[in-house]
């Protein structure tokens, strides 16, 4: 009698291999394909405060107080769509923290 395969194996962990969502980038990925550069993410929030060198103000809207400075506290980015400035693993949802 021959044994059916139900599909590939995750060889680390032991269970189907499926696609996951990365809680850090949002990006679809299979646990078989990551790497140490596979997740780009920032590690900290999009702030809308006084920038800590308070000697240059970042792109203020017209209706923002004068002291609001809108960037990412990791890097300082001022696009909220700008690419992370840290990469590393994947992390999903179904891991444990």
């Amino acid at each position: 009698m021959r044994s059916v395969s139900k599909g590939a194996m995750d060889p680390k962990e032991q269970k189907p291999m499926s696609d996951r969502v990365c809680r850090r980038c949002k990006i679809t990925y299979q646990s078989s394909v990551n790497e140490s550069t596979s997740c780009r993410f920032h590690p900290s929030i999009f702030v809308c405060r006084r920038h800590d060198d308070q000697k240059r103000y970042y792109q203020l809207g017209p209706n923002d107080p004068p002291y609001a400075a809108k960037f990412y506290d990791c890097c300082g980015a001022e696009d909220p769509d700008a690419a992370g400035c840290t990469t590393s693993f994947h992390v999903s949802y179904d891991d444990e923290t």
